[in-house]
């Protein structure tokens, strides 16, 4: 897998996925939406709406590509976007658990890049 061109590629297909799967069942209210920065490898997941009078505003999903390696940075979904990656190739040293402590990566499956 040649990490230049086929990593921004998957991350955007999974995650596409996923807004899509979102949308199916939309709440009028609340936004569900891929934010895309090709340039800098950056991948965000957002909500953005009103609910109850409150202004709801939240990111799923934050994943960047740096260093040859997936750092997700934050991450709401079930299964974990990781698991994602995985299936579909990526090796583990590829993927940094950025939302844990550079101290306890060492202590997941994945790569504790600091």
């Amino acid at each position: 897998m040649d990490k230049l061109t086929d990593y921004p590629k998957l991350i955007q297909r999974i995650l596409n996925e996923y807004v899509a799967l979102c949308n199916r069942h939309p709440n009028p209210n609340i936004e569900t939406f891929l934010i895309v920065d090709e340039a800098k490898a950056h991948y965000i997941w957002m909500n953005l709406g009103w609910q109850n009078g409150d202004r709801i505003t939240g990111i799923t999903v934050y994943v960047r590509i740096r260093d040859g390696k997936f750092w997700i940075e934050e991450d709401w979904t079930e299964d974990g976007i990781a698991t994602d990656l995985v299936r579909a190739g990526v090796p583990k040293e590829d993927i940094v658990l950025a939302f844990h402590a550079p101290d306890m990566r060492q202590y997941t499956e994945f790569a504790a890049a600091s």
